[in-house]
């Protein structure tokens, strides 16, 4: 697998324009970056195109952006984009497959080195890099035998179809997990009384003295349920109007302008001291009346959150706040305690599965670079 090809050798430029009709629709390509291909964009009538004419794509060619070549978006185009439409930005190739199998170019086209190939074949100022045609036909990519490329992409086909396999089972797992617990949980709160955030869970604020000399470790909270993150700390001496507030294990973390995303958390061990800005409310479970754990759960479903979003107006996105008082007011159940303990029990352990499965995907999607570093390391890199 020694030899090389000027990609110019087995890819030519398409130049089929079509012209666009206002009464007609068309789909159109979006691609992924980092190698991850084509999809499709949407479909819009003609007269929502600007251009008089654009470019066919084909199923089997080639398309690549000039804009994001050197950040791996390109790919070969599948049969139900054929007949799709792109711009002068996304150039269209024909593939010689007696020379080179468009699908084995697919799978090479992922790899770490074509996609530095792209690279350096972009010039321009940050904000105009473009890829250049003419460089990037220039550049020369590997070339095994015809033979040795349909065993390499047997190869990639037959384990891609085993990740595809493993990543549906691992998907179908947490659905069934999600699916088990919502029924646990609403067999946990059937009959239970709703009662106040203000008399479950209040507001407890635990205001910062600022020492200018000294720093402050900062939590934030993701959106979506996705728990806590520790942002670099603060000094005093840059904190000017800002105020902070303490956090403490076990707090209900609430981020008052994401709330109604799901931006909202029980604080951990390692979250234990850190601060939060005024944008964070702290809630604290009153003892013998509610867990954290379960209030959280409760507000994370679609019943929850729709209270969190009622409660959180505003006329766009970024001005939707969730004031204190509409926090206290939101109503939650409140079974008996021992009965949320049940389900906080059940539902640590389906954290536990799905901290499992995490990893696992984690090893399921690095499987196919691998593979790709494995086969094609050792092959010429790109030049």
């Amino acid at each position: 697998m020694s030899r090389t090809i000027a990609i110019e050798r087995f890819l030519t430029k398409s130049e089929d324009w079509v012209p666009v009709r206002p009464d007609q629709n068309y789909k159109q390509i979006t691609a992924r970056l980092w190698g991850k291909g084509l999809t499709l964009r949407g479909e819009v009538p003609g007269s929502a195109i600007a251009a008089a004419r654009q470019y066919c794509a084909k199923a089997g060619q080639f398309l690549i952006s000039r804009i994001d070549a050197r950040h791996g978006a390109f790919g070969i185009v599948p049969e139900e984009l054929d007949g799709a439409l792109v711009s002068n930005d996304f150039p269209c190739f024909n593939i010689d497959a007696s020379t080179v199998l468009p699908h084995f170019f697919e799978w090479y086209s992922r790899t770490p080195e074509f996609i530095d190939l792209c690279r350096r074949a972009s010039e321009g100022s940050t904000n105009r890099v473009r890829m250049k045609e003419a460089k990037f036909l220039k550049m020369t990519v590997p070339l095994p035998s015809l033979d040795e490329q349909r065993r390499i992409v047997e190869k990639l086909d037959r384990v891609a179809a085993l990740v595809d396999e493993r990543r549906n089972a691992i998907e179908a797992a947490e659905l069934e997990t999600q699916a088990l617990l919502l029924k646990a949980f609403q067999r946990a709160i059937d009959g239970a009384t709703l009662r106040p955030m203000a008399e479950v869970a209040p507001l407890v604020r635990r205001p910062v003295e600022i020492d200018l000399d000294a720093s402050y470790p900062e939590l934030g909270v993701r959106s979506f349920g996705r728990g806590t993150f520790h942002k670099p700390d603060l000094l005093g001496a840059d904190l000017s109007w800002q105020k902070l507030f303490l956090v403490q294990q076990g707090d209900l973390v609430f981020s008052n302008i994401k709330a109604w995303e799901g931006a909202f958390a029980v604080a951990g061990p390692d979250d234990h001291g850190r601060v939060g800005s005024h944008r964070y409310l702290t809630c604290v479970p009153t003892e013998g009346l509610a867990t954290a754990d379960f209030i959280w759960f409760y507000l994370q479903t679609s019943d929850g959150l729709g209270k969190v979003q009622s409660a959180s107006p505003g006329s766009a996105d970024r001005n939707r706040t969730l004031g204190q008082g509409a926090l206290e007011a939101i109503t939650v159940p409140t079974p008996p305690i021992g009965r949320q303990e049940w389900f906080d029990r059940l539902h640590a352990k389906a954290c536990e599965a799905r901290a499992i499965r995490a990893s696992t995907a984690q090893d399921v999607e690095a499987l196919i670079p691998a593979m790709l570093h494995e086969i094609f390391n050792g092959i010429p890199v790109a030049a």
